[in-house]
């Protein structure tokens, strides 16, 4: 299904050069964290190529500068009136089955370089013990006292929690809801209809179930904004696909949902933010606050990643990931800025244009770039061949944890999935 040769590529204008670089991987702790001398930033001890290193301070320092080690600035080189904010949407507690002690989870958050950090304690269920009244109460808090706007963004959020259904994180709500109330995805949704909230799909395919195999619902379908596709250190992709089903992407998009991509920590211990190698987000705000994220959220105008201070914006015929492409067929221009800092400057990576597919997804495409510049080409498109359409980016030379079939592109390690873009006449 689709078209799996697109036209001749004009590889972009930045800078191409090639740098052999070995990648040395630090394993700093938290604990190591060494206070710099200048404008009481914080640098992690990590080994001189690892990006384990982040900034905390002021706003100015952290609005739009480069993480101080490994990372990307965050100003994008093709659109304009937005910033990139590093974010993990997806931390556990003592509050439900963490580890850690919830009164640190922010701090530790903020300090490991992140902009946007929300906490997600389990809602209760039948076997797990989840978030009381008083302890959804401490969570608002525990955000509040965190949240400074322009700076750092810290957001209150449960999962709603289902041990053959699935898990669904709730982001912005004013209350939170469990089985006893929500007992099915009907349920659920019925509950989200009536919140002024965003939800997402989370680890799709790890319960046997999949949210009744993604069964569209549309009082839910403005809500529902993302689906996991990083999950602590796991690519989503093929999930359940050796075991006979369907890649979790292709059954999400392809039920009609319109969800954006992320990635999370998922973290249950005491390390909030700096376990490297995990998955994270990157979002594009107008300004980071709640307003600014909720509505970066809404727009699906995000990644999902596993690699700390990365940058990647797209757009498809001048429209940015998450949005509509307002045809049914045609030749479509892409534009990618992909970029992790001076580190990362030449490192081979590859683009794969995602389309849907029956079981795993077709690749229209393999554009073969660098990080540290901007990509161009282009890839006929159409509806016929299904009406959405997703950048995977990826190192060739590493192999994906969890293939899917033989030979295809996407048995290499994932880097970072834009959100997908739909086709409407």
């Amino acid at each position: 299904m689709g078209h799996h040769h697109g036209h001749r590529h004009d590889l972009g204008h930045a800078d191409t050069h090639q740098h052999d670089e070995a990648e040395p991987r630090g394993t700093a702790s938290r604990r190591t964290l060494l206070a710099a001398a200048a404008g009481g930033m914080l640098f992690t001890a990590a080994a001189p190529g690892s990006a384990r290193a982040a900034v905390t301070g002021t706003a100015a320092a952290r609005g739009t500068a480069a993480l101080a080690a490994g990372g990307a600035a965050r100003a994008s080189l093709i659109t304009q009136g937005t910033t990139l904010v590093h974010a993990d949407l997806h931390n556990h507690t003592a509050m439900s089955d963490g580890d850690g002690d919830p009164a640190l989870a922010f701090a530790s958050m903020r300090s490991a370089g992140l902009d946007v950090a929300a906490l997600t304690d389990h809602s209760g269920v039948f076997t797990l013990g989840g978030l009381s009244s008083s302890e959804w109460k401490r969570t608002g808090t525990l955000a509040d006292a965190a949240y400074v706007p322009g700076a750092f963004t810290a957001v209150r959020g449960f999962e709603w929690t289902h041990a053959l259904l699935g898990h669904a994180n709730v982001w912005f709500s004013d209350s939170y809801v469990d089985m006893s109330l929500a007992p099915g995805m009907n349920a659920f949704f019925g509950w989200l209809d009536d919140q002024d909230a965003v939800a997402g799909f989370n680890h799709p395919g790890r319960e046997v179930l999949r949210f009744e195999n993604f069964r569209h619902n549309s009082a839910a379908h403005e809500r529902m904004v993302s689906l996991e596709m990083f999950n602590r250190t796991d690519d989503y992709l093929f999930e359940g696909w050796s075991s006979g089903m369907t890649s979790p992407l292709v059954a999400c998009l392809n039920a009609g949902w319109r969800t954006g991509l992320t990635g999370v920590t998922d973290e249950h211990g005491t390390e909030w933010g700096y376990p490297e190698g995990k998955g994270r987000s990157g979002l594009w705000v107008t300004e980071n606050t709640r307003a600014g994220v909720l509505e970066a959220m809404r727009a699906r105008r995000f990644f999902a990643t596993r690699v700390s201070g990365l940058r990647l914006d797209a757009t498809a015929a001048g429209v940015r990931m998450g949005g509509r492409l307002p045809f049914t067929a045609g030749d479509v221009r892409f534009r990618v800025d992909l970029d992790r800092g001076p580190e990362w400057v030449g490192r081979p990576l590859d683009i794969q244009v995602l389309r849907p597919g029956t079981s795993a997804p077709e690749v229209a495409d393999v554009i073969t770039t660098t990080a540290g510049r901007v990509t161009e080409f282009t890839v006929p498109l159409d509806t016929a061949d299904g009406n959405w359409v997703v950048l995977r980016v990826s190192d060739p030379t590493r192999p994906n944890g969890s293939p899917g079939p033989t030979g295809h592109p996407s048995n290499d390690w994932g880097v970072a999935y834009s959100s997908p873009w739909w086709l409407q006449g």
